[in-house]
């Protein structure tokens, strides 16, 4: 085969190896899910080009040609639409001028697909190692202009607007990125096409402007960590949650905004946000709430609201995002607290009744009843970190003692301590040390999975249960959670360097609940926590950040 012919694939091989590099050396959210998968794209180009040459079968080679070219309009597509993302024109994520934008795309590569009587492509010698192109291909190298301009339009509008540094710093890598692949298409469509009858073909082009392209991406997305306000706002959750999240740019325009928030705020994205907007009257209190918000932007301002119209206790909590300490946005929660405030005006209201008129004991208890049903969460779960308590756990554990009698089914039991965590209270002070416990947990939970229950079990110990786990099983899932957390990269507000922390586990792999014959469920329970606790006091005597396992 000739040397030309392995041009493309070694392209494509350099592609595969950033794609590597991104999945290995960020956390991985929804949006690089989508960023991988638009990379993966833009391999299948350079791999139809070697494959096309290195296919014996003209049939082959034609569904080469057909599957680049379409991808190629993908590829555009994605262009455009992480142009708007990275830039923060949002306000091209019109539906509208999607529709204007990849309706087209569509239809072209309908046609690549369909090829009707060779108006795509045309064989050579009964091949399309060589090819002869037809009116739809320069539709679709049209369309593939217009998106490049269309992208180069958006980066304008970013330059010249009142974008932060930050902002037109990933721009001009983006604008750099275009460049490339532009620039190599029309030299590929020039040399290879056009003067295709009197010049030899010189592959790579596109295949090289490609990679460049991305080498510009994966810097962005590495030094400049784009990705980071949508990471920190969506936590796979922001649509599930029952309170409102508004996310925005440094700019105070609209980012994200859920949909639990719809009802009381009617924004889109890219809409400017003004808090004084929102405030009814102008009492002290909201004044001195919008003075906090403005002047200290990089700090934490909450305030509780009565909105009379709507008949709405609610809770505004507005947070800095930072990003290497440097503020790139804000996280606004709007929190309704009317029923809580009805819970403890009704369960106030049923005390003087109590007191006032003894005859109405039965009534008021049962009322009461009610209300303590809708507290038990807070009664189960930890103030601070909002996993479940120690109390919640063990009544979980003595109710599987009983049940495991019948079934002999295996479970394990991790107990985890936070290294040297006296260490970070000391060198940032308690409200640190508090975020790094937070933290800890929500990688942890990130991990977990679904009916797996995790606990503070004090200060900064958490212990794991796993049903229906073995030690192997469970053994993988602790080598998991030790590798995120060891990772993990804290960003805590007045600390200028990311935290990151390591962790000690005791491991008890619990085969048959059988085994021993309990006096009761809670004397055998307080066995199992001794028997871990000396697993994970082993581990720290070993040099922490390891995992020690033992037997029940």
């Amino acid at each position: 085969m000739a040397l030309e012919s392995w041009i493309d694939l070694i392209l494509c091989f350099i592609l595969f190896l950033l794609f590597v590099y991104i999945f290995a050396s960020v956390t991985i959210t929804n949006l690089h899910k989508v960023y991988l998968a638009f990379h993966f794209s833009m391999m299948i180009w350079p791999y139809c080009q070697f494959a096309i040459r290195s296919a014996q079968d003209p049939i082959y080679q034609l569904f080469y040609v057909k599957l680049a070219f379409v991808d190629a309009s993908l590829l555009t597509a994605g262009w455009i639409f992480f142009t708007i993302l990275i830039s923060g024109q949002s306000q091209f994520l019109k539906r509208k001028i999607l529709m204007l934008l990849f309706i087209p795309a569509i239809i072209s590569s309908l046609g690549v697909v369909l090829n009707p009587n060779g108006w795509f492509v045309l064989p050579v010698n009964g091949g399309y190692v060589e090819r002869i192109y037809g009116p739809i291909f320069w539709i679709n190298i049209s369309i593939l202009v217009i998106h490049a301009i269309v992208s180069l339009y958006i980066i304008y509008v970013a330059l010249v607007s009142d974008q932060a540094p930050r902002i037109k710093h990933q721009v001009m890598y983006m604008l750099k990125g275009i460049l490339a692949v532009t620039v190599f298409l029309m030299l590929d469509i020039f040399l290879n096409v056009v003067l295709d009858d009197y010049l030899p073909v010189i592959p790579g082009f596109t295949s090289l402007g490609i990679v460049i392209s991305a080498i510009f991406f994966v810097i962005t997305i590495h030094q400049d960590k784009v990705f980071d306000i949508v990471t920190i706002a969506h936590q796979d959750i922001i649509d599930t949650l029952e309170y409102g999240i508004l996310v925005l740019d440094d700019h105070e325009k609209v980012v994200e905004i859920n949909q639990a928030l719809h009802p009381l705020l009617l924004m889109e994205a890219g809409d400017l946000f003004d808090m004084s907007g929102i405030l009814p009257g102008s009492t002290v209190e909201n004044a001195n709430f919008l003075l906090r918000y403005r002047e200290c932007p990089d700090e934490v301002a909450e305030i509780e609201l009565w909105q009379p119209d709507v008949q709405l206790y609610i809770h505004i909590h507005a947070a800095p995002i930072m990003v290497n300490a440097v503020r790139v946005g804000r996280i606004i929660t709007f929190q309704d607290m009317s029923e809580l405030r009805r819970l403890i005006e009704e369960t106030n209201h049923q005390n003087s009744i109590l007191q006032e008129r003894n005859e109405s004991l039965i009534k008021v208890q049962e009322e009461l009843f009610q209300t303590n049903r809708k507290l038990t969460k807070m009664a189960i779960t930890d103030s601070l970190t909002g996993c479940y308590n120690r109390h919640y756990l063990t009544q979980q554990l003595e109710s599987e003692v009983t049940k495991n009698r019948e079934y002999r089914a295996p479970s394990t039991l991790i107990l985890i301590d936070i290294d040297f965590f006296k260490a970070v209270n000391d060198r940032y002070g308690h409200l640190a040390g508090d975020a790094v416990i937070c933290g800890t947990v929500e990688i942890l939970q990130q991990t977990l999975r679904q009916d797996d229950i995790l606990a503070r079990y004090g200060g900064e110990e958490f212990i794991i249960y796993l049903p229906d786990t073995d030690e192997s099983q469970a053994l993988l899932l602790a080598e998991q959670l030790k590798a995120n957390i060891e990772f993990n990269k804290m960003s805590i507000e007045n600390v200028d360097q990311p935290v990151s922390v390591t962790i000690s586990m005791g491991l008890l792999s619990i085969n048959d609940f059988t085994a021993r014959q309990p006096r009761d469920a809670a004397a055998y329970l307080s066995d199992l926590f001794k028997s871990v606790d000396e697993a994970l006091y082993e581990a720290k005597d070993q040099g922490r950040n390891r995992i020690v396992s033992i037997r029940g």
